[in-house]
């Protein structure tokens, strides 16, 4: 009875391994093919993402963010994103009235419009320097999601170029693809990365290196991207490490991102300045 019980078990066993095999051992789809289908005017995509920091064993939440891109046949035409650091009033100092306004817009949410290379900022550190009848400051050659957008996703997997090179030494793995790249090479081959952080890492954090996995769907399309860098390629110091994970949804839905009313538009501060690097300094004392 016992060898026969061990029969059946060993047939079914093998039975199972068998029928298992061919799926385990086929890859997933060459998602460099199935995105690129998706890269037609007035075509996009949305995607929420959570950015984690890692640092002297503590991990917390740093910066959500939710948004929709639109493509053209290259990569970006237009995208729309919104962001928050994940502070409050209470945790920028015990007294929030003497708080400068300029640091109290990091505990408020940001949103950036940009359509080509020119950049609408609203919300955020932005909101606490227009004038007060504009909700909005035009940037030329602006970042793609503001301040936060800085610790955001450095990957643009609707992006040709990046794409491709990703995908080079790219390997299988469950439900998708993993692979590595350094931020120097991204940096040369990302417009997206280099107007995201807008000036040139240092030395050091261009030899960091990002990791990164995608998880598909049947189609071969992107759900989920997660890429893991040191502090130091965001901040160019410090220690710990960054995890960001971002969620896509709606490939290939129609969009249409516009420019905010005009009316609504200042191109410089309340103080006449027009440079919008100068926020982008606050932020270096804030990062670091």
């Amino acid at each position: 009875m016992k060898r026969m019980l061990a029969g059946v078990v060993l047939a079914a066993t093998t039975a199972t391994l068998v029928a298992a095999t061919p799926a385990m051992a086929a890859a997933p789809k060459n998602p460099v093919v199935a995105i690129k289908k998706q890269l037609a005017p007035g075509k996009g995509v949305k995607f929420t993402e959570r950015t984690i920091i890692d640092s002297d064993g503590k991990r917390e939440v740093f910066v959500r963010r939710s948004g929709t891109l639109q493509f053209s046949r290259s990569g970006i035409a237009a995208s729309d994103i919104t962001g928050k650091f994940n502070i409050s009033l209470k945790d920028l100092g015990s007294d929030t009235e003497e708080v400068p306004d300029l640091l109290k817009g990091l505990a408020a949410q940001e949103r950036t419009i940009r359509v080509g290379t020119t950049s609408y900022m609203s919300g955020g550190m932005w909101g606490t320097m227009l004038p007060e009848d504009k909700t909005w400051f035009k940037y030329p050659k602006g970042p793609t999601g503001g301040l936060t957008g800085t610790y955001g996703q450095p990957l643009n997997l609707a992006e040709s170029a990046t794409l491709k090179t990703l995908f080079k030494g790219a390997k299988p793995a469950s439900g998708g693809y993993a692979g590595k790249i350094t931020v120097g090479d991204l940096w040369k081959v990302s417009p997206w990365y280099r107007a995201t952080v807008l000036s040139k890492p240092a030395k050091k954090a261009l030899k960091g290196t990002i990791s990164w996995r995608v998880t598909l769907n049947s189609a071969g399309l992107p759900t989920r991207l997660v890429s893991t860098f040191p502090v130091s390629a965001v901040t160019g110091a410090g220690k710990g490490t960054v995890n960001v994970d971002t969620g896509f949804s709606g490939w290939g839905a129609a969009v249409a991102i516009k420019a905010p009313p005009a009316d609504e538009v200042a191109t410089e501060f309340k103080n006449g300045e027009d440079d919008g690097s100068m926020v982008w300094d606050s932020l270096g004392s804030f990062g670091g």
